[in-house]
This record gives structure tokens, sequence and C-alpha cells, in this order.
């Protein structure tokens, strides 16, 4: 293709006037002709459609088939010299190629040929181009009978060909000349001709002409002409110019055409239409009017995106044009309907922009809505008087207005566009689309502080001045009068219904917390929103035009509410509200009930009327972003609501159950649509359901209804698409996976659903499989951490699922290791048995070669073991069914050089540290200053682990502190002197409050003194004093001879003697113990073991915590023993008696494990008080308390309760030093059970900057479980555990209480 022919040419003639007249627009404005080529010349930067082009393909095919075979030449010349280049080498290629290539003379001659056909097609439309002239300036001559205007035509063409309007500019003289002919006095036939030619001129021209003022003045007086094309052709210059001039310029042609409009609405008073007259928008002068308003419209939507470019003052008279305008007639627009009014300003821009989006625009950016609001507030605010009066009007309006209302919307929104659009619209419709463009600023306006300001607003007809409360009460009752739809209208989905007009407004409010505080959360806008509830309660109906959608709006603006801390708080706790039976009662309360009415189908006003579901399940959602907080919980538990909501489900669950399979020819039994909606309903119930397991005690709840299954596997499958809890949810489902993992039925439900298994397989997909669809040619990188950041999403879900014993003992409990002789490559890890046989106990070959990445997963396995390790039940239960401790020393033996002569060395590597730190952390117990733990880190220098590598126990004495012997003798105190000084007085009620004052005396002021034989002698007589007094007896007494011979038949389990070995050597390194003490600690425990088995009931259950007794240590017996220097007989009769006081259910985690005392219900399901109970308050008081670590825990998807019970399990063991371990005890049986969440509470507060930071750093879990409490004292914090007393006590202390059947 080297020579173009005569087709070709006139083929490229076509291609390149179509190319021009798809950029005219762009050219056309150019100030100059440079300009414009510059626009040409760069316009494949700037035009996205440049490759689209007819010409653009033209031009690229004919490159292509001349240079084509060139360029695929030299490519394969240059990689066959220099071999296969990649990455930067691919730049080198192209440019050598594009080099030698435009060297070709095959390029040298394509060139040649394009000019000079380009050059002849060129000429050629140039000539038609002036053709074209010639034939309209003939035209215009034969149609006027002047020739005035010959001399500047040449540079004004309309004509039709591809350079029209692109190289046109005018001199200066020539606009002069124009200016002059546009004066009012000149004939019409002048001033038409001069705006046709200013029509056609650059406006960068005009504008910046000497004469431009002189022009701005005719150019208004021909706006104002009589004549309608005059009028039309000046918008016509000013719509170019608005489109093509910087603001300096349009702003002036704005504030024209404002001020025109402005005159023209003061002195021709436009009449309403009344009746059945209406307005025509064809009517010339109505037609005028209406452009001059759309123009301006379409300006002020978009001059937003450039003002901020511009100095402040260009912005402020265009807005002080617009509000002047639109507040003009306010005496009368504050007039009621009926009488005499006219049409003003602000019914045309309703008409034109019914939603107000030139108000949400301008008050979107600060810089001009400062401008807005302040002009508002000083001079325009009659503007918001009327708009607020026009919403009022609509409130107060009639029924037939109301009715008439989805019939205006209807026609309103089903405008033709094109020859047949509508162009009469009637009084009522008028008063609508101002009502609603009314609503929308109003909106608007109170979403901002200085717009609330303006409030309150003094309007005619009422004596009070409406405030933001007020206006909030009215936008509700509009929506209540939402018009009821007939068969066949319109769906409630209307855009312009006054109903979704307000709700949008309500859910911008809710989203907003100030506007939300100010304007919702206030006691009339609730007694609004539950009117029509209360009213159904009471078994009336209420004045709706719509039930089912003013319910389901109610709730929806509810559950909003509730879904903030003051919002939630005004449900719960505000009691101003007056109940169906008259009593005042807060906003939950009336919610929950009517919840409770219409899921048991109580409300007989509904008898009659067809309520579907999904009014209940917006109910339900209210009351479920209430009972997932701990507070809320609190308020709704009597309700017993959980029960409710497993009943409907249960009674749905088996309609769709019991549907039978469809038989061909047979009438369906139930339509597909109907399964759906049950199927929906279903689902529905399910997922609130599952919502109670957010915190502790509702978990308790939920496993009460015998749906935690059902939940659990409907958690999963939306976990598993990876969809939010709910639409006012921010995180997914992580917190209540741990919530879950937590306990030993919801463990158990993970494991059924499948949950286990996916997270396990996601966590082996990424470690030993990689992405399957990465590249090879960036290998990935060698991991430097333990855990890789790949793997770190994966290695905190497991932490998050194994964090509690009993998770441990329901995934491994009993359950032996495959220990197989060959692995394949291609088998997954599935389970938590796999992952303990593949990954961490690594004892064959077989199991190494089965990795891919060895060393990297194997650190991975032992680090996800440390922390297991770091809760001692999971220790000894893992200790005792694999034998770590030996494994782990063997791997260390093993982990050495083997040199010729002499001892090898250690080899220093990921698997031998992660070991090392293992090991010391299992073989000794210790709080921070008791024990020192190894890091994980390596240093700089020639010993980059300076720290003892272990091989075998005991360990080497860098890793324990050397601790003071604690004297055996009384020490002389101020607890001893009172002791001694009290028994005569020990009987008396006052004795426990002088001994619980003298305490805290002692704590605040010599709490070191407070330890040894002195705290064990204080403890004694405290609980004697305790449980001689029957009001302070909580249990019933128990029948318990201690016969030592009859236990020591008893054998302890493995867990329980591996724990017996662990508390000897704390007991021994704290100098508390004697070396032969292990007997009297193992008879101890088997006399706990005897007494507790007699007040346990038998459970039938598959938990492997049912199987048999306790399944963990005894660490708080443990603790007795210890604080008892090893005296078994002191130690046993405190236990005892300590076991008929309430501190023992919650000190004491085996005292109701599967206890007589308890509610059947809660004795069968595996939580425990602890759980339910104390952990429940810890969260309770720590979102109030230290909101901050409450929304770490949040963020990182970690749960309080979860370290909670790990710290309270092992009571403190390894967390906190010895000393402070016994004032814990002392603490919460001295001050009461409740100290016990209040110590929680105060370690967390101690621990807030640390756990902030490692939220950060996505490490809490592992920070928590593994590191120790450092620098916690409980005598620093005992003041601000009594001011948490003093707030707190009688909640949960009370709810302690109630964990029996009744409160002794």
């Amino acid at each position: 293709m080297s020579q173009f022919s005569s087709e070709d040419e006139a083929e490229l003639q076509s291609l390149l006037r179509e190319l021009l007249k798809s950029v005219k627009d762009r050219i056309s404005g150019a100030p100059s002709v440079e300009c414009a080529e510059e626009i040409l010349l760069h316009l494949e930067e700037t035009d996205k459609n440049f490759h689209n082009y007819e010409f653009v393909k033209y031009l690229r095919a004919y490159v292509e088939s001349s240079l084509g075979t060139v360029i695929e030449e030299e490519t394969e010349n240059f990689t066959k010299g220099d071999g296969h280049a990649i990455g930067p080498g691919q730049d080198t290629l192209v440019h050598a190629v594009t080099k030698r290539t435009r060297e070709s003379a095959q390029y040298k001659q394509m060139m040649q040929t394009l000019k000079q056909t380009m050059m002849v097609v060129v000429e050629s439309l140039i000539n038609k181009f002036e053709e074209d002239q010639l034939k309209k300036e003939e035209m215009d001559r034969k149609s006027q009978h002047e020739q005035s205007s010959s001399h500047y035509t040449d540079n004004c063409s309309d004509s039709d060909s591809s350079f029209n309007q692109s190289y046109a500019f005018i001199k200066h003289e020539q606009l002069q000349v124009i200016a002059e002919k546009l004066d009012p006095g000149r004939p019409r036939e002048v001033r038409l001709e001069a705006l046709q030619s200013l029509c056609y001129a650059p406006p960068s021209d005009v504008l910046s002409c000497e004469n431009w003022t002189g022009l701005r003045r005719n150019l208004s007086a021909a706006l104002t002409d009589p004549d309608h094309e005059l009028s039309d052709k000046v918008l016509q210059f000013f719509a170019k110019t608005f489109s093509s001039s910087p603001l300096n310029v349009t702003k002036d042609i704005y504030s024209t055409i404002a001020k025109n409009l402005e005159a023209h609405f003061l002195y021709h008073k436009l009449s309403f239409p009344s009746g059945s007259t209406s307005i025509d928008a064809n009517r010339p002068d109505m037609a005028r009017l209406l452009k001059q308003m759309r123009l301006m419209n379409d300006f002020q939507k978009e001059v937003t995106t450039f003002w901020i470019r511009h100095p402040e003052k260009y912005m402020e008279e265009i807005i002080e044009n617009t509000l002047s305008l639109l507040a003009l007639h306010s005496e009368q627009g504050m007039s009621s309907p009926g009488s005499e009014k006219s049409l003003e300003p602000i019914h045309l821009i309703s008409l034109l922009d019914i939603k107000a989006t030139w108000f949400k625009k301008w008050m979107h950016g600060y810089y001009s809505r400062t401008v807005v609001l302040r002009l508002l507030e000083r001079k325009y605010k009659s503007l918001i008087v009327n708009a607020l009066q026009q919403c009022i009007y609509y409130f107060d309006s009639c029924d037939s207005v109301r009715e008439e209302t989805l019939e205006i919307i209807h026609s309103l929104e089903h405008q033709q566009i094109g020859p047949a659009r509508r162009t009469l619209y009637t009084s009522k419709e008028l008063e609508f689309v101002y009502f609603v463009h009314s609503l929308c600023v109003l909106g608007r306006l109170v979403m901002y502080t200085n717009g609330r300001k303006l409030f309150p607003i003094k309007v005619k007809k009422r004596r009070d001045p409406v405030t933001l409360t007020d206006l909030v009460v009215i936008l509700i009752s509009i929506m209540y009068q939402h018009p009821k739809p007939s068969c066949g209208e319109m769906t409630h989905a209307d855009s312009l219904s006054p109903t979704n007009l307000v709700m949008e407004v309500l859910r911008t409010l809710c989203d907003r917390t100030e506007c939300a505080v100010e304007c919702l959360y206030q006691i009339p806008v609730i007694e609004t929103l539950l009117a029509p509830v209360i009213t159904l309660l009471k078994g009336k109906l209420p004045k709706l035009n719509s039930l089912e959608s003013a319910l389901t709006h109610i709730a929806d603006t509810l559950a909003r509410i509730a879904t903030t801390e003051r919002g939630l708080s005004l449900l719960l706790y505000d009691r101003n509200l007056v109940s169906a039976e008259g009593e005042s009662i807060s906003a939950a309360h009336v919610v929950v009930q009517f919840t409770q009415r219409l899921l048991a189908k109580e409300l007989h006003v509904f008898s009659e009327l067809e309520i579907p579901p999904a009014v209940s399940g917006a109910f339900i959602f209210v009351c479920r972003q209430m009972y997932n907080t701990c507070e809320g919980l609190q308020v709704l538990r009597p309700y017993s609501l959980h029960e409710c909501i497993a009943k409907a489900w249960r009674t749905t669950s088996s309609v769709s159950e019991r549907v039978p399979t469809p038989v061909p020819g047979a009438p369906p039994v139930i339509t597909s649509q109907e399964l759906q909606s049950v199927v929906a309903w279903e689902e529905m119930l399910l997922d609130n359901l599952l919502n109670f397991a957010a915190t502790p005690k509702g978990l308790l709840l939920l496993q009460q209804t015998g749906a935690i299954n059902e939940c659990v596997a409907y958690m999963f499958s939306r976990f598993t698409k990876k969809l939010q809890v709910s639409r006012c949810e921010k995180f997914g489902y992580g917190v209540m996976v741990t919530q879950v993992a937590a306990t030993a039925p919801g463990i158990a439900a993970l494991q059924s659903s499948g949950f286990v298994q996916t997270i396990v397989v996601e966590l082996w997909s990424v470690l030993e499989c990689g992405r399957e669809d990465a590249r090879v040619v960036h290998p990935k990188s060698t991991p430097m951490d333990p855990i890789d950041r790949s793997c770190l999403k994966s290695f905190l879900s497991l932490v998050n699922l194994l964090s509690s014993p009993q998770a441990v003992w329901e995934l491994l409990g009993h359950r032996a290791l495959p220990n197989k002789t060959e692995y394949n490559l291609r088998e997954m890890a599935t389970s938590g048995l796999d992952l303990m046989d593949r990954l961490i106990i690594i004892n064959s070959d077989a199991k190494i070669h089965s990795l891919f990445n060895y060393e990297q997963s194997h650190t991975f396995g032992l680090r996800l073991l440390s922390v297991l390790c770091c809760n001692l039940d999971s220790f000894l239960l893992l200790e005792s069914q694999y034998n770590l401790s030996e494994l782990l020393l063997q791997g260390q033996r093993d982990n050495v050089t083997e040199p010729p002569t002499g001892e090898g060395e250690f080899i220093i590597d990921g698997p031998s540290v992660e070991r090392n730190h293992i090991l010391v952390r299992i073989g000794t117990v210790g709080g921070p200053s008791e024990r020192r733990l190894p890091p994980r880190a390596l240093q700089k220098g020639n010993d980059p682990y300076p720290w003892p590598m272990v091989s075998t126990y005991p360990l080497p004495k860098y890793y324990i502190f050397d601790v003071p012997k604690t004297l055996r003798t009384k020490q002389e105190s101020e607890i001893s002197a009172f002791l001694a000084s009290s028994k005569e007085t020990e009987r008396d009620a006052s004795w426990m409050d002088d001994c619980r004052r003298q305490f805290c005396k002692i704590m605040a002021t010599k709490s070191n003194t407070l330890t040894g034989y002195v705290l064990a002698d204080l403890l004694e007589r405290v609980v004697l004093h305790l449980s001689s007094s029957s009001t302070d007896c909580f249990f019933p007494p128990a029948e318990y001879k201690v016969v030592d011979h009859s236990v020591k038949t008893r054998s302890l389990s493995s867990v329980e003697q591996l724990g017996v070995g662990i508390s000897l050597r704390y007991g021994k390194f704290l100098k508390l113990l004697r070396e032969d003490s292990e007997q009297d600690l193992c008879l101890l425990l088997k006399h706990c073991q005897e007494f507790l088995s007699q007040q346990r009931i038998s459970v039938t259950s598959e938990l492997s915590c049912f199987q048999g007794g306790y399944p963990g240590h005894d660490w708080f017996a443990s603790t007795v023993f210890l604080l008892m220097h090893g005296d078994v007989g002191r130690s046993l009769s405190l236990l005892l008696r300590f076991s008929r006081l309430l501190p023992s259910a919650f000190l004491w985690p085996p005292r109701l494990h599967s206890s007589v005392h308890l509610p059947i219900e809660i004795a069968q399901s595996g939580i425990h008080p602890i759980y339910s109970c104390t952990a429940h308050y810890v969260e309770m008081l720590l979102k109030a308390e230290v909101p901050l670590v409450f929304s770490a825990f949040r963020m990182s998807g970690f749960t309080p309760s979860q370290i909670c019970i790990q710290w309270l399990g092992q009571c403190f063991w390894n967390y906190l030093d010895w000393s402070e371990i016994c004032h814990y005890v002392a603490t919460c049986v001295i001050m009461g059970p409740d100290y016990q969440v209040y110590m929680c509470i105060s370690a967390l507060r101690h621990l807030q900057q640390d756990i902030l930071q490692h939220t950060q750093t996505q490490d809490l879990q592992v920070f928590l479980k593994e590191e120790p409490i450092h620098g916690f004292r409980v005598s620093n914090y005992l003041e601000y555990m009594e001011g948490l007393e003093r707030n707190y006590r009688s909640m949960v202390l009370s709810d302690m209480r109630s964990i029996l059947p009744r409160s002794s």
C-alpha cells in the first residue's frame, strides 16, 4: 500500500472531516490558532477516544501494511544476535528496532507518499470550505437587503464543513461594531444579525475585548427583550461562554442572568395556578424563564468543580446572586397556599432540580459551605424559613392532597423526553416539587454544625419557634403519611416518595454522630417513632396509610440509632415512654415487647392484616443491635427473646422440611416463591439467633436454645462468602468466631460445621502450597520472621481458635497422632490433629520429607505450640498425650554439629531458637520478676545467640531469678495485730467491715507485709467468719468426712500429675514447700476431687470436658496449698469452708464443673460461670471504662473474655508474681467475688498502651498470651477497683448470685 488511489483520497477526506467534527468543541474554544494546533498535536494524550477514530485506525493500518515486514525482519535480526531480552532489555530492543526502521527506505517512501496525499486531501477540504462559505454569503444577501455585514462574515462561518467554528477568530474592531449594533435602539434585524455573529465568535475574544462592559449591558437588554429569538440567541452565547471561559468572566454572565430574572419576578407578578388551572412551559414568557433558570442551574451544578481555584469573592458573588433570587417574595412564600400567591423563582428551580442537587453540591465542600451558611444566617434566612414552612404545610395539609401525592409522583417521574414531553404543571404538582426541594435543602442543611445553628426558626401559624427536634418529628410524621398504594400503582421504592425522601434524611443524620446527637437522640423523636408501636401494643390500629411501610422504616431508624453508644444508651436507659400498661419504660422495652408479640402472633389487631415476616425481621434486628452488646443483653435478658426467636425458627424450619417432593402434573403444595420466602425467613431467624454469640452470656443463652450447631453452620456459610455480619457492622465474623471458640459446645459446633477444617486447609495452602497462579519469574523471598506475613492471618485465626483449653480438649483430647510411615506430598492437613502431627511433633524422616518448606513450616508449628503452651491446662494435655518436652529436648540434642573430636556445638537456626524458648517457657513457672524467657531475635556480633541452649532439664540458672526466702515466723504487722485483738469480736457482724478497712489500709501503705503466714492467717480467719454466717454462706452445707485412707486409693490423671509437678517446682522455687511435699499436694487434690465429685451431676454428652471429672488441673487448690506453706490440713480445711461461699464459684473453677448447684441446663451446657458471668462483665465494664482497649480487641478479632478466662483459670500463674497472686486471691475473698471482674479491668487498663501498640502490629493475641503483666501491683489499683465497686457492684454481684436457681 505504497500509493493512494483517488478512492483512497476520497475516503481519507471523509475520515478527516469526521475527525474534525468530533473535536470541533475542543478547538472552537481555543483562544488562538497556535492553541488550536497544540490541541490537535496532543490529541492522543487528552482524548480517550483517540484510537477509536476511523481516521486513526486507517492510518494505523496503512503504517502496518507499509512497515510490518521491515519491523519483523529487524526484530528477528536483533533477537538472533542478542538472545531473548527480558525486563530492561526489552526497552533496548524496541528502541533499536524503531531506529533501524526509521532509517529504512520503506519508511522514507511511506512518509513522502503520506505527506503528498494529505496535502491534496487538506487542499480539497479548504476548497470545499470556501465554496460553502460563498454559498452561505449568497444566501444571507438574498435573505437580507442590507450588505453592511459583508466585511466580517468571512471570519464567522456557521457552515456545516469540518472546519466549522474551529479557526474562526474575530478582531476587536469587529466586536466594537457588534456592540454598537446590539444597542436596544437598533432595528431587530440588525441586533439579531449581530447576535448571530457573536455566537460564532470565540468567547475568549469576546470577553477579552475593551468593549465588554457595554456589550454585556446590551446583551442584558436583549435578554429581556420581548422578542424570543433575541433572548434565545443571548442564552446561546451565554451557554457557550459558560462552557469555555474562566470564572472571572462566567460569574458576570451568571450575575446578568440572575439579576434579570430577579428584576423580572419583582416587576412582573406571575400568578400561581389555582384549582384546575396550570402553568404551560411552552408559553413564550414561561419558556424564556425556564430556559434562563435551566442555564443557571446547570452552571450551579458544574461550578463547584473549579471555583476553588479562583478568588473567594467570585464564588461569593455567584452564591449571593443565587440566594437573592431564590429568596424573593419571602412574605408571600410564608403565606398559606389558600391565599393569593405568586409564582416564585424557587418554584421554577424546584421544577428543574427537584432534589436540590445544586444545594447539595454547594454544601459539600467547606470552601463554599462556609459562605452559603454565612449568607443564609445574615441576609437570606427567609429562604430556609420558606422551605420549613413548605414542609409544615405539606404535613398539615388535608388528606385529599396527600392521597394525590402518588399520582403526582407518577406523573413527574414519567415525563416523556422529546417532542411529546409534558409541559403542563398543576398547582399541586408545583407545591409538591417545592416540598421535595425544601425537604432536600433542609436535610442537607442540618448535616452541618453551622446549619443546625440556624434553628430554632420562627414560622407563621406556630406559637413557638421550630427546633431541630420539632423538624425531625415533622419529618417522621410525614413519613407516616405516605399514601397507601393501590393495585397496579407505583411501589414504595419510588425515588420521589415522601417516605423515602425522609428516610434518606434520617439515614444521613444517623450516620453522622454530631447530627444524630442533636437531631435524633431526643426523647420527642423516640416517642414519635414508637407512638404507632405503643398504639399497636394497646390493641388499637394507628392512623397510618401504610402500616407495613411505616413499621419497617421505624425499625430501620431505631436500628441505626442503636448502633452508636449514645443512641444505644438512649434506647436502653431513658425511661420516658408510657407503656401499654401505663408505666414508664425505656424504648428498648417497648421494642422487645412488640417483637415478642410479633413472633408469637399475639397482636390481635393484625388478625385481619397480612404482616409479612420482613416487619418482624426488622424489629428483631433492632433488638439484635441491643442484645449483641453486653449492656443491651443485660436489659433484654428478662424477656427471653432467644427462646422466642428459637421457637419461631423451629416452626419455620419444620414448614420448609415438610414440603413434599413435587409430582409431575400435580399442583404444587407451595409455590417456589413462597418456599423462597420461608427459607429467607428461616435464615433471618438463624442470623439473629447467631448474634447472641457476640457476648459471653449471650453465647450461653444461644447454647440453651439447642440451635448453636445450626447457627454456627449458617455463620460458616456466610464466612466462606466473606459477607459482613450485618449492614451496621464494620467487621466480619472474627470476633464472633473467637467468642464461640472459647467454649466447649462452641468449638464442637465450629468443628462439625467445617470451619476448623477450612482454617487449617487455608493455612496449609499458604504455608506449603503457595499461590498456584503466581509467576515464577520473581521467586518468593525467604521469610525473615518466624511467622511470614502471608501466613499471619491464618496464624492468628488458629490462635483465636485454640486460645482456650476447652478448644484444645475438644480438638485434641484423647486423640493419638497418626505417625504414618509415609506421607503423600499432596496430602493436606485438614484438622488440628494433622497440624500437630505434620508441623509440630516432627519425629520422623517421613514427616520432614513430606514438607516442601520444612524449616519455615516447622518454625510456624513451634510458634503456634509456644502460644498454646501459655495456657497451662492446654500444655498439660499436650504434654500428657504427646510427651512434648522430651520431643523438644531430643530435637535440641540432635541439632548439633559433628566435629571430629569433642562435643558438637548447637546449630542456631529458626527451629532451635523456637524450641529453646518453648523449653524454658514450659520448664519453669513464674511472673515477670521470677523467670527470664530467652528472646527469639538474634543479636549482632560474634555471638548472635548468647543465651544458654536447653537440651536437658533442669533449666540453667540463668533463666531463674533468685527469690528471697519467705520468713516462716509470724511477722509483726498491723494485720497480725488486728487478728490478735479481734478474736473476741470476730463473731460480730461488723467484724468483716473492719477487716476490709484494715485490709485496704495495709494494701495502700504496706502491701509488701501482707504475705506469708500473715496472709494465710488472714484468709483462714475471713473464710471461717464468712462460712459461720448463714447470710454469707451461698451454697448449702455439704457433709464431707475427711478420711485419708479412703481417698488415697484414688488415682490422679496424667494431667493432674503433671500439674502437681509444676506446682511443686514453683513452690520450691518460692521456698514455700519442702522436698517431700508431693504426697501432701496429691492428697489435697484427691480430697478436693472426692468432695466435688459428690456434688456433680451425671452428664451424657459427647463433649470431652464431660468425660470424667474436671479435665484440667486444680490451680486454685495448688495456690492455696502454696499459700499455706504445704500444710495439707489447713489447706483442706480452708477449701471446704470456702466452698460454701460465693467467691468459690468463680475463684475455684472445678467447684461448679457439672455442679448440682447450677440449673440443670447450665450444668449440662459445658459453659462455666467464669465465662458466662465474669468474662461477660469484664467486656461490659471494659467498654465503659477503657473504651480504647475494648475497640482494640474488636479490631484484632480477639476478645477480652478469652484472655481473662486464661488468667483466671490458672489463677494468674505465669502472668503475675507470687505476691500479686496472693493479693488477688485475698482481694476477691475479702472484698467480694465481683473484684475478680475489677481485677481484670485493672490489668487491661494497666496494659492499655501495650495493647494499642500490639493492635497496630497485629499480634495482640500473641502478646497477651505470651507476655506477663509487667509492673502490675494489685495495691496500686485497689482504689480504682473500689471506684468500680461503687458504680457496678449492685449489678455484677447480683448477677453472680443469680447463677443458682435460688439466691441464698
